[in-house]
């Protein structure tokens, strides 16, 4: 019996079958079984591995080298506080004292409830932006506690908060694991190709299917 539920089962023997080579799709499940647990447990690694062709190890060997693939539980909304140099200097670091004393929680921790998870990053890329935190890798640019606590507000209300500052009003916030509400769409004549890295001179691109079974 699959340990993903029958519609992540589903999507995985997809996502296998876009790949000449197994092991090739780990990431993409690594993926899906964060999507539909929140976190990768130690069953997910051991059903990607089967799946793959490949061990529980070397599962957890290439997801944990990712900050994004949590492997123990974690909280609805991870909220990462940047407190990394521009950050720091514009309060980051009293950004994040706050969010820990308005959830109650210290860095790594998660709320009683498993709403939020609370963590400590060196960057999040928006150094322009500082200070700046993200829930769900969701941004939230020149923030400051006022800015946290609408959030949190609108978060523990069921209500969509807006992405304010420099990136204008955003959406919701889907739930840890969900990497976007419309799944990346291949053509069924199509399937990933096997490239050197050497010879690839332009963006990554879709190869038909019977080209690459001929060429394997």
């Amino acid at each position: 019996m699959s340990w993903f539920d029958a519609s992540h089962e589903r999507i995985a023997r997809e996502i296998l079958a876009r790949y000449p080579k197994p092991k090739s799709a780990v990431i993409p499940l690594l993926h899906l079984a964060q999507e539909q647990e929140g976190w990768i447990t130690p069953d997910a690694m051991a059903e990607i591995a089967a799946m793959t062709g490949t061990t529980a190890a070397e599962v957890l060997g290439t997801g944990s080298f990712y900050e994004m693939f949590k492997f123990h539980p974690v909280g609805r909304y991870v909220v990462n506080v940047c407190t990394n140099v521009s950050c720091q200097l514009l309060g980051g670091e009293e950004l994040l004292e706050h969010a820990e004393s308005t959830l109650g929680v210290r860095a790594g921790g998660t709320t009683d409830d498993g709403l939020f998870t609370v963590e400590d990053v060196e960057c999040v890329a928006a150094c322009t932006e500082a200070p700046c935190f993200t829930v769900n890798y969701r941004y939230f640019h020149r923030a400051d506690t006022d800015t946290f606590d609408e959030v949190v507000a609108d978060l523990r209300a069921g209500r969509s908060p807006l992405v304010r500052g420099a990136s204008g009003d955003g959406g919701d916030i889907p739930d840890h694991g969900t990497l976007g509400r419309v799944r990346q769409h291949v053509p069924d004549d199509r399937r990933a190709g096997v490239v050197p890295p050497e010879d690839v001179t332009g963006p990554p691109a879709w190869m038909p299917a019977a080209e690459d079974e001929a060429a394997s």
